[in-house]
C-alpha cells in the first residue's frame, strides 16, 4: 500500500498492489453558468474565480412543516407534474465564486468537504496534480495505469494535462480509465474533472437526495460530485478482471460444494494464450486448486470450477480459534465438509486467481473471498430459506447517510461499526435503501455475517430517459456486489418510485418486467423484490410497507386477506387492464413487511424540537418506543 489509507477495494486485491490515494485537497470551482468549457479551463488549469451573470443560488432556510412532509410522499404517489412547483432557490448577494479547496471524497454539501455549500450548483470542476505511479521498469515491462473512481454524482468529464482521457454518467457505481498513455514520465500531471449534477431532472437517479433547496420530509441533502474515493492503480497489461468488469464467482451450490466461477481477463493481445486457476483455503489451511483453464481464441472469459469441501484430514488441520465460531457439530455451520456462510457463521474461503502466460509465468495474481451458502423462494411453502433451512430476517432500511458526510462514510471503519452496533441490536441484515453502498461496506458485511438486500437510488419521473439511465446504472449496481454472499435480494425499484401510472401503463410495467428479467440474466441466484412495498408486477417475493402504530399493524396484518388489501392507496399488485394480464400474489410465495415503524421520539422535557424531529408515528420517551 502506498499510504496509510486503506485500499478502496479491498474485495479485490493484487499481492504486490501499488496505488496512490488520490483522497484529500482538490482545487475546486462552481460553475454555475457554465463558461469552464468554452473557457477551456480543462485545458488552462482552474482560474482564481470566475464571475456570475445573476447572483449565485443559495438554500432557502424555511423549514418544511410536518404536514407538507407527509405531502411529499403523496405527491410523489399521485404523480410529479408538481413536484419542482415550489422548487425556488434563495438568491445571494455572491458576485463571483472563488477556486477553493475541497476535501475528496466529500461532496461540497458537506461539513467534511471544507466547503459546506447547500446551496444549487449543478456544473462542478475539480483540479489536481497526480505523479505517474510506474518505475521505469514498470513502463519497460508495459504495465499500465487506472484511475479510478468509487462513484461521481452524475456525470464525470475527465482530462489529464488537457487531453481527454474518458467520462462516465451514473452517481452511484464506480468507474475506471486508463491514463496508461496520457501519463508521461516525470510529471507532474493535472487532473480535470468536470461533473453535472442536475438539481432538476427527476428522470436522473438520486434516491432520497432531495430535489428541492432544502430536504424535507423522509428526503435529505444532495451529495453532489465525487462522493467516493479516487485513485491510482499500477496493472498488468494483461489482469484479471473484477466483478464490474465481468469476473463472476457463484458460490450458491452447497449440495455438491462447488464454486463456479466464469473469470474474465482484461487487456489480452490478439492471439495470446492465457490459462487460469483457482487456489482455495480456509482459515489459512489449503482447501484445493483447479485446473488451469485456458481461454479460448473467441472469447477473453473462462469458467473455473472447484470442490472446496473439506476432506477429514484437512479438517483436522483448522485452527481451534477457527472452530469456536464454526463447530463441527452444528448442522448450520458444517455440510458434509463444506463450511456455509451466515451471519452466525460467516465462514469465508480465502481465493487465489492466477493468470498465466503460454510458459506458465503468472502475469496476475488476484486475492479476494467466498461464502459458500444458498437461497432458495420458490418451495411454495411461504418461506425464505438460506443453506435449505426457513430463515427469519431481521433488517433494518439502511439509508446510509451521516450528518457531518452525508452519502460518504467517514471512514471505512465507520462502515465495519454501523454493521457491528446494528448487530448488536439483535439484526442479522439490512436492506440498504436507494443507494449503492461504498464496496468497503459488502466487504465487512461478508466478514462479519450480515445480510443485504441491493437496491438502487430511483428516479421519480419514467421517461425514455429514464430508461436508459436506469437500466445502465441498475446493471452496473448488481455487478458491483454480485460476488459479495452478503448479498442475498435485489430490489429494483421502491413505492412505484419513477412509474407514477402502474394501474394502468403498460410501458411501466413492462419495464419493470424488463429489470426483473435483466437481472435474473445477471445473477439467477438470489431472490428479486421488483417494486418493494406495492404494485407488484412480477416479484419472487410479496413485500408490503406499513407505518401504523403497533396496535394497528397487528391488525392489518392479523390475515392473508388484511396483509393483500391496497397500501397508501395503491393496489398490491398490478390489477389486468386491456392489453396486460396484472399480477397477483403466488400462492406460498415468501410475504415480508419490508418499512414499518419509522417512529420519531419526542423531545425531552425542557427541550424544543424542531421540524427535523420528523417520523411516521411519534414516542413519548424512549420507554414508549
Amino acid at each position: 500500500m502506498a499510504d496509510a489509507t486503506p485500499y478502496p477495494r479491498p474485495d479485490h486485491q493484487r499481492p504486490n498492489l501499488r496505488w496512490q490515494s488520490l483522497n484529500g485537497p482538490w482545487s475546486f470551482l462552481f460553475d454555475d453558468d457554465d463558461v469552464g468549457l468554452t473557457q477551456t479551463w480543462h485545458k488552462t488549469g482552474l482560474p482564481a474565480s470566475v464571475a456570475l451573470s445573476a447572483p449565485a443560488a443559495a438554500a432557502q432556510t424555511r423549514s418544511a412543516t410536518a404536514a407538507e412532509g407527509d405531502s411529499i410522499t403523496q405527491r410523489i404517489a399521485a404523480g410529479t407534474q408538481d413536484l419542482l412547483a415550489n422548487n425556488v432557490f434563495a438568491r445571494a448577494d455572491a458576485q463571483t465564486h472563488e477556486k477553493r479547496t475541497i476535501t475528496v471524497p466529500f461532496a461540497f454539501q458537506t461539513p467534511a468537504s471544507g466547503i459546506n455549500d447547500r446551496g444549487v450548483h449543478e456544473v462542478l470542476w475539480y483540479e489536481r496534480e497526480v505523479a505517474d505511479p510506474r518505475t521505469a521498469e514498470d513502463r519497460a515491462a508495459g504495465q499500465g495505469v487506472l484511475l479510478r473512481f468509487g462513484a461521481v454524482d452524475y456525470e464525470a468529464t475527465v482530462w489529464i494535462d488537457g487531453h481527454f482521457v474518458g467520462g462516465h454518467r451514473g452517481g452511484h457505481v464506480p468507474f475506471e480509465l486508463d491514463v496508461s498513455d496520457a501519463l508521461r514520465e516525470g510529471g507532474p500531471h493535472r487532473v480535470t474533472v468536470r461533473v453535472f449534477d442536475s438539481a432538476y431532472d427527476l428522470t436522473q437517479p438520486r434516491g432520497k437526495q432531495y430535489w428541492g433547496p432544502k430536504p424535507e420530509s423522509i428526503f435529505y441533502t444532495p451529495s453532489g460530485g465525487i462522493w467516493q474515493s479516487v485513485w491510482v492503480e499500477v496493472v498488468p497489461p494483461a489482469r484479471i478482471a473484477d466483478s464490474s468488469a465481468g469476473t463472476v464467482i457463484q458460490s450458491n451450490d452447497v449440495e455438491t460444494g462447488t464454486l463456479r466461477s466464469n473469470v474474465t481477463v482484461l487487456g489480452r493481445r490478439v492471439g495470446q494464450a492465457l490459462e487460469v486457476d483457482i487456489e482455495a483455503s480456509l482459515a489459512g489451511v489449503p482447501v484445493a486448486t483447479s485446473e488451469r483453464r485456458a481461454l479460448s481464441k473467441e472469447s477473453n472469459a473462462v469458467a473455473v470450477e472447484l470442490d472446496l469441501r473439506l476432506s477429514e484430514e484437512k479438517r483436522k488441520q483448522l485452527p481451534p480459534a477457527f472452530l469456536v465460531g464454526a463447530p463441527f457439530e452444528d448442522g448450520t455451520a458444517w455440510r458434509e465438509g463444506l463450511a456455509l456462510w451466515s451471519p452466525e457463521h460467516p465462514s469465508l474461503y480465502d481465493l487465489t486467481l492466477r493468470l498465466y502466460d503460454s510458459a506458465g509465468a503468472v502475469l496476475d495474481e488476484v486475492a479476494t473471498t467466498t461464502g459458500m451458502r444458498s437461497i432458495a423462494w420458490a418451495q411454495n411453502d411461504g418461506h425464505w430459506r438460506l443453506n435449505g433451512r426457513p430463515y427469519f430476517q431481521a433488517l433494518c432500511l439502511d439509508q446510509g447517510y451521516w450528518p457531518e458526510t452525508l452519502m460518504t462514510p467517514p471512514s471505512q471503519e465507520s462502515l465495519k461499526e454501523d454493521i457491528l452496533l446494528a448487530k448488536r441490536m439483535g439484526l442479522n441484515g439490512c436492506r440498504k435503501h436507494q443507494k449503492v453502498e461504498d464496496p468497503v461496506f459488502y466487504y465487512w458485511a461478508d466478514r462479519l455475517g450480515y445480510l443485504v438486500w441491493g437496491e438502487m437510488a430511483n428516479a421519480y419521473q419514467f421517461s425514455a430517459a429514464y430508461i436508459d439511465r436506469f437500466d445502465e446504472e441498475w446493471a452496473a449496481s448488481v455487478r458491483l456486489a454480485v460476488n459479495h454472499p452478503s448479498v442475498v435480494t435485489w430490489t429494483p425499484v421502491n413505492e412505484s418510485w419513477g412509474y407514477p401510472s402502474l394501474k394502468d401503463s403498460i410501458e411501466q410495467r413492462n419495464h419493470i418486467r424488463s429489470l426483473y428479467y435483466l437481472t435474473k440474466t445477471l445473477d439467477p441466484t438470489r431472490s428479486i423484490n421488483d417494486n418493494c412495498g406495492w404494485e407488484h408486477v412480477i416479484t419472487d417475493l410479496t413485500t408490503f410497507h406499513d407505518y401504523a402504530d403497533g396496535p394497528q399493524l397487528a391488525a392489518n396484518c392479523a390475515t392473508m386477506d388484511k396483509i393483500l388489501d391496497t397500501k397508501a392507496g395503491r393496489d398490491m399488485f398490478v390489477p389486468a387492464v386491456a392489453g396486460d394480464a396484472g399480477s397477483q400474489h403466488k400462492q406460498g410465495a415468501p410475504v415480508m413487511c419490508t418499512e414499518f415503524g419509522g417512529v420519531n421520539i419526542a423531545a425531552a422535557k425542557g427541550k424544543e424540537g424542531d421540524d427535523r424531529d420528523w417520523g411516521y408515528t411519534t414516542a413519548a420517551d424512549s420507554e414508549d418506543l
